[in-house]
């Protein structure tokens, strides 16, 4: 029994000890809280002071923001009126840009059978001129180059030399 109450005083000195230590800790917040509260009754006062500044710049705050809130609602309601009558536009100018797109094709197509027509009414042209002006021109070329031929031969007279004779029949081989 004696190891048992040797254990118990050693337990009731553990016990002890932890009580002091407790109650040093506990004067320690004792001596925190009172620097505290001596701090804070210096501080008080100051705070105190600044509590009517601090309520007005609340309250124009409050109004500062009340007052950009409706800026940026008249701003909203603004910027969305000028969307939809953008968008009426572009809708508009879609239309506008389709009809024109639409009148400039079927004036091209216009255009482009005009031009066949033309070109085709030159073709006929030319052989027209082909056949009624430069086929006659050519008989009558050809003719005047026989004739022509023709007074050679008799104003020259006679027969023609050997050498000329020669000098003819070798232009035709």
């Amino acid at each position: 029994m004696e190891t048992t109450n040797i254990i118990l005083a050693v337990f009731v000195v553990i016990s002890a000890i932890a009580l002091c230590i407790q109650a040093g800790m506990l004067y320690g917040i004792f001596k925190s809280a009172r620097a505290t509260e001596e701090h804070m009754k210096r501080v008080i006062p100051k705070v105190e002071l600044m509590l009517p500044k601090v309520e007005a710049l609340v309250v124009s705050s409050t109004a500062a923001v009340d007052l950009s809130r409706r800026q940026i609602e008249e701003i909203t309601t603004k910027a969305s009126d000028i969307l939809d009558v953008t968008r009426l536009q572009l809708a508009r100018i879609d239309g506008v840009l389709e009809d024109a797109s639409a009148r400039a094709h079927v004036q091209l197509a216009h255009a482009e059978m005009v031009i066949d027509d033309t070109m085709s009414r030159a073709q006929e042209t030319v052989a027209v001129v082909q056949n009624g002006i430069m086929t006659p021109l050519r008989e009558i070329q050809g003719v005047a180059a026989g004739v022509r031929t023709a007074i050679f031969y008799l104003m020259r007279g006679g027969r023609p030399s050997p050498a000329q004779a020669t000098a003819d029949e070798e232009m035709f081989i």
